[in-house]
């Protein structure tokens, strides 16, 4: 059985860079997937490898009444400068104590070695030209998903998550980003990555 972070980082690293000089893992999945925590391994085995990534996540972009139109910020702050090797930095959203969104702090993102992009919609159509991995994160059902979604971000985010899940399940009908992806990982599947080459 492959280890899921040592997995993605042997594929990424054994992939051509396809955004410039800089390889692209893309870490998609509906919410509450664990994608978060999966990114922050393949980071630090990455890290420990001398590979010098970065690691941006779509949540640094999406709202509640903006799940993916996003994009051009990430594309313009990011993925434009690194393909050109120039460093990206983009806006971050920040919420308050009411939850509500508001425009947060600039991030920087030095050229890395392997970018890791992880969220909702982060392997989207518009973007498997210029990704050297895509990875598609699936993990429980969606009562599951809802709940450790909620455990993680409080009881007040419930209704707003019960909407982002019927906006996300019809995106990835439309976007289908399972039937691109390198590999798949689910927990359904005896924890195991899924070559899909």
């Amino acid at each position: 059985m492959a280890e899921p972070a040592g997995d993605l980082a042997d594929r990424v690293l054994a992939a051509p860079p396809r955004l410039g000089a800089v390889r692209l893992l893309t870490i998609d999945g509906p919410s509450g997937a664990g994608k978060s925590h999966l990114a922050a391994l393949v980071v630090d085995v990455l890290h420990r490898r001398g590979a010098h990534p970065a690691l941006v996540s779509t949540d640094d972009f999406a709202t509640w009444d903006d799940p993916v139109s996003w994009w051009p910020r990430l594309t313009a702050g990011v993925l434009e400068p690194l393909a050109a090797g120039e460093p990206g930095r983009y806006r971050c959203t920040e919420w308050t104590a009411a939850g509500e969104p508001v425009p947060g702090g600039l991030v920087d993102v030095p050229v890395p070695g392997v970018l890791v992009l992880e969220g909702v919609s982060s392997g989207r159509r518009s973007v498997r030209g210029v990704t050297s991995v895509l990875c598609w994160l699936d993990h429980a059902g969606a009562d599951a998903r809802l709940a450790r979604a909620v455990a993680r971000d409080g009881e007040w985010s419930r209704p707003h998550l019960e909407r982002w899940q019927r906006f996300e399940t019809g995106w990835f009908v439309v976007d289908e980003p399972w039937n691109t992806a390198d590999v798949t990982y689910s927990s359904e599947w005896s924890n195991q990555f899924v070559g899909n080459d």
